[in-house]
């Protein structure tokens, strides 16, 4: 039997090779050979929890490890943030750009290391990654001059785009459906985990030794861990083998691309998942701020330091993950049966309660901050919900063969279009809002106004309590941005609902038909080799 192509959809084309060149006619009276008589006959079974290997465990452990210390490294910054603005003399715009300049290395190189995981190593491709990250955040900590910081902010990003695009697929690789769902969520606690311990130990550190650069060498001596652990310990597994897939061979970069802009799910869900991003982007590198600055309004709370809530912003961070992840995850495993429009509606769901949440949160943090906490909690749970669903989304309507380029795709949309620019987005209004509320608050204390239009020269003749509350009232203002983005991108998940169902059929058809006609090649050729014998 020749090797084939299937191309059973017009949008999905996946290649097998290493077939048998050629078989000559079956003559034997035996119908077909049992799978345990030939090992290399693959069969699909839909392993439970219960079956998952050591091999397998481990594999998936080292992926949650660095995926926790990459998080922990991308925030660890938002605990200092106000150590490094004093250090370097940055406004808040400036300060934003920090995580700008990061995210946009990040999203540059994603579909490029989405690009090579399908058709390289990634093994290789990992190690090479997370080495960069944990040496650039290492040396970047030593400078002085803050373009050389950003300079180095920007090459970490290098760093962990070669991982996030590529870890995902070889979950997807290993398991399939309800396994599947429930090892992208165990990956995926590692986002808010990793961010609020980010946070903490960010802060933590920097308290401890005197100087915010500490904070940003802890992170690199774990990553040298993770280093050795993927060279020597993981697993990579092949491409589509949870699938029962073995030798699927990748088809052009163009092909590929075009397919995935063809998918109406996967790009409705990645732009649902840009707003995320963004979200999610603005209120981890301003929310700690947003709130010191609001309860350093309240009565008796005027000596309080950012440090002080960035352990309590970073615990609410990780439960409020652990409790968004876990209930996604158990209702669309609940659900979908049921349900198989679920997965989307979900996300949607989630979007559209997390907006009112976080708007209370806004208003509240210079009145109560117990209510404030609260309300970022739940807020933070909601928004939440999606973040192993949306990964899961993505593995099932795409075909294996394509998995790290669709990474890699979504990542540079959502983070060209969310996160990329929203720390700076929103840095940018609030300092243009401190502007408009100095001015106007010079005009009415009969004090007059800029002369030079610069926020330090408006803010000159400006008490101190009058300029805490500028500063806050600007940052409020900018972030209720993000609950606008909030209802955009609970719409765009809902329209996914729409099509999800057709996308993941097509991928399963694609995806069976190439398993069934390696195992049926590979059962005639055990027959034939076993004809052979009995002939000889």
């Amino acid at each position: 039997m020749p090797g084939q192509d299937l191309d059973k959809q017009p949008n999905y084309t996946i290649k097998l090779l290493n077939m048998e060149p050629g078989i000559t006619q079956n003559r034997s009276l035996q119908n077909l050979v049992d799978a345990e008589e030939h090992p290399d006959v693959v069969v699909v079974t839909n392993r439970s929890i219960r079956d998952v290997t050591l091999r397998d465990w481990i594999t998936v452990t080292i992926l949650c490890f660095i995926n926790l210390i990459n998080y922990m490294d991308r925030f660890t910054l938002a605990g200092i943030l106000t150590q490094i603005q004093d250090y370097y003399k940055i406004t808040d715009s400036d300060g934003g750009l920090l995580q700008t300049a990061f995210i946009l290395s990040y999203m540059i190189f994603a579909p490029i290391f989405g690009y090579l995981g399908d058709r390289y190593s990634r093994r290789a491709i990992m190690a090479f990654g997370v080495f960069l990250w944990s040496l650039t955040t290492f040396v970047g900590s030593f400078m002085d001059n803050f373009t050389w910081f950003v300079l180095f902010r920007a090459l970490v990003g290098i760093g962990e785009a070669s991982y996030s695009t590529i870890a995902p697929t070889i979950i997807s690789d290993l398991f399939v459906k309800d396994v599947r769902s429930k090892m992208l969520a165990f990956f995926y606690f590692a986002i808010p985990v990793g961010s609020g311990l980010g946070y903490i130990v960010g802060s933590e550190t920097a308290k401890a030794l005197g100087a915010w650069q500490w904070g940003l060498r802890v992170t690199p001596i774990l990553g040298a861990v993770a280093v050795v652990l993927i060279m020597f310990v993981l697993k990579d597994p092949d491409r589509g083998e949870s699938e029962g897939a073995h030798h699927l061979c990748t088809t052009s970069w163009v092909e590929d691309i075009k397919d995935i802009l063809k998918n109406p799910s996967f790009m409705l869900s990645t732009l649902g998942f840009t707003c995320v991003a963004f979200i999610a982007g603005a209120l981890a590198w301003w929310g700690p701020k947003f709130i010191y600055l609001g309860i350093k309004l309240q009565p008796g709370n005027e000596d309080v330091q950012l440090s002080d809530l960035s352990f309590p912003f970073g615990g609410i961070t990780i439960l409020a993950g652990i409790c968004g992840l876990t209930i996604g995850c158990f209702l669309s495993q609940w659900l979908i049966k049921r349900y198989p429009r679920v997965d989307p509606i979900i996300c949607g769901a989630g979007l559209l309660c997390s907006a009112p949440f976080l708007v209370g949160c806004a208003i509240t943090a210079p009145k109560n901050s117990h209510a404030c906490f609260v309300l970022l909690f739940f807020g933070q749970v909601a928004l939440n919900l999606n973040w192993a669903i949306v990964g899961d989304i993505l593995l099932y309507v795409v075909v294996p063969t394509r998995r790290s380029s669709a990474e890699g795709f979504q990542l540079l949309v959502s983070h060209a279009l969310g996160d990329a620019g929203s720390p700076y987005f929103i840095g940018i209004i609030s300092d243009a809002l401190r502007v408009i509320l100095t001015s106007k608050l010079q005009s009415s204390s009969s004090v007059p106004t800029m002369t030079n239009g610069t926020i330090v020269a408006a803010l000159q003749d400006i008490p101190s309590n009058s300029s805490n509350l500028i500063d806050f009232k600007a940052l409020q203002y900018a972030i209720f941005t993000t609950c606008f983005v909030e209802v955009i991108g609970g719409v765009f998940f809902l329209i996914t609902a729409m099509y999800i169902v057709k996308d993941r059929l097509k991928v399963e058809h694609a995806v069976k038909g190439i398993a069934d006609i390696e195992r049926t090649s590979r059962l005639v050729v055990a027959v034939n080799e076993t004809d052979r014998t009995i002939l000889s």
